[in-house]
């Protein structure tokens, strides 16, 4: 729907500049000294060219009087990174900065096509979503929209599409325990054998890992499969498209399994891609495996830090009482491709045995201090360069974020759906899970010219996961 792109607001591309507030420190936006604000972790730095989509079905018309409202009080007034931007300061380091916020630009109520909305409003709004992966942000502004798409689909009765710059916004974490208590005294010597044993384990992956970091950077890539990127130009539209699996499935095999939901979502994963790659190949040898890696981001600091930080600022009113920003770090993350049609519950073995392997490991403490130690080495450009060479060589991004358990309501309009994306890893393919209440939402963000069928593989995660279920 190339008329959807023509409808979106136009805005220029600028780059970051020190502005003078006139006390000659090189930045402020029309602020003192005393609100300059922090400095940009290096987490944040190395995701600048990272961006969020999140597509929410909403059971009612969208009251934009309302919604302005509620994003107001509620977004912009307690979420600082949503009414700053950043700029450097006298040293050249960035720093973020408050500034006006106009809801009139980040708030976009499009024009679509009637006719083409008409025929299939579902294609609508994914087409409309797509566009948004080719058109740049201003960072002169916060970098954050909501696009309002307000017509009835099979999903919902009106569609928000939230965009926000990846550095911009503070990411779910991944549940971390890096290392184990030590037993007491009263456990006896085979529970304090079995304490040092752990970490003797925990030494040895870590070393494995850090030499398979240092080897992906370097010269370690995963074999050629279709599911790696064919055009490495940037630019590239990504199209974000989702499908709601059963929760009660999902937990019906983890509790049938004794793993976790993301041990079955591993799970999931490796059985769709498997039936989607021997039926696009025709590959006749089932018997063959095929292990291609993913990249796994995970925010080492808390949730319960993050929302903490909110109940300081709304008791307080004290930006400068509250820590933001996220300490990120990935963990590489093996995927398997093969096929069990004589037991689908080997998936979630495999990936039990893999998500268990890599908890014992402190990659992803490695991989945070040698993001911040690089970039202040190297640099942001170099720093980049290095990062973006690591995704490259691996296949696919992966996620999985635990949702609201109970409906909730985005400004006053009850939410149906929630489907987070996003675009900027140079993969074809990223495959991100979020539950909410009873349902969890497959949401895969692929390169459009490489997976034109991409609600095919939507079909496989579905089947795999009643497969796996029905073994289960």
């Amino acid at each position: 729907m190339d008329m959807a792109a023509a409808t979106l607001r136009k805005r220029p591309l600028s780059v970051h500049t020190a502005v003078s507030n006139g006390n000659g420190n090189g930045f402020g936006v029309g602020h003192g000294a005393q609100e300059q604000g922090e400095p940009v972790s290096p987490s944040a730095r190395l995701l600048e060219d990272f961006y969020i989509v999140v597509v929410i079905g909403i059971a009612t018309p969208v009251n934009l009087p309302a919604a302005r409202a509620g994003i107001e009080a509620q977004l912009i007034r307690y979420h600082p990174r949503f009414r700053s931007i950043q700029v450097k300061d006298a040293s050249g380091n960035m720093r973020w900065v408050p500034t006006t916020v106009d809801l009139d630009y980040h708030i976009i109520y499009p024009n679509l096509d009637d006719v083409a909305v008409a025929r299939d409003p579902d294609r609508a709004v994914e087409d409309y979503v797509a566009t948004l992966s080719t058109r740049p942000m201003d960072k002169s502004r916060p970098l954050w929209e909501f696009h309002m798409l307000d017509f009835p689909t099979s999903e919902a009765a009106a569609t928000t599409a939230f965009r926000a710059a990846g550095h911009a916004v503070a990411a779910d974490a991944h549940g971390r325990h890096l290392g184990k208590a030590a037993p007491p005294a009263s456990a006896g010597a085979v529970a304090l054998a079995a304490w040092v044993w752990s970490f003797v384990l925990l030494t040895w992956h870590t070393v494995v890992d850090v030499a398979s970091f240092f080897a992906t950077i370097l010269f370690l890539r995963d074999p050629r499969t279709l599911f790696e990127r064919a055009n490495q130009e940037p630019g590239q539209k990504k199209r974000l498209v989702h499908r709601a699996l059963s929760l009660d499935d999902v937990n019906f095999v983890k509790n049938a399994m004794n793993c976790t939901v993301n041990d079955v979502l591993v799970g999931v994963t490796y059985a769709a891609l498997s039936r989607y790659y021997f039926r696009k190949t025709g590959d006749a040898d089932t018997s063959k495996e095929i292990r291609v890696r993913s990249i796994l981001l995970v925010n080492l600091r808390p949730t319960t830090s993050l929302q903490q930080a909110c109940v300081n600022l709304i008791e307080s009113g004290k930006e400068s009482d509250v820590k933001w920003g996220n300490e990120l770090g990935f963990i590489i993350l093996p995927f398997h491709i093969g096929l069990h049609d004589d037991d689908p519950l080997q998936y979630v073995r495999k990936a039990k045995k893999i998500v268990d392997r890599k908890k014992s490991s402190l990659e992803v403490v490695f991989t945070h201090l040698a993001s911040e130690v690089i970039l202040k080495i190297f640099g942001l450009k170099a720093a980049g360069a290095i990062f973006h060479r690591m995704i490259s060589h691996t296949t696919i991004s992966f996620s999985n974020m635990i949702g609201p358990v109970e409906q909730v309501e985005f400004c006053g309009h009850p939410v149906v759906f929630i489907a987070p994306s996003g675009y900027g890893p140079p993969e074809a393919l990223t495959v991100n899970f979020q539950s909410y209440v009873n349902t969890m939402m497959v949401n895969l963000a692929v390169d459009e010219a490489q997976f034109p069928d991409s609600h095919e593989l939507l079909d496989d995660f579905v089947e795999s996961l009643r497969l796996i279920r029905g073994s289960a």
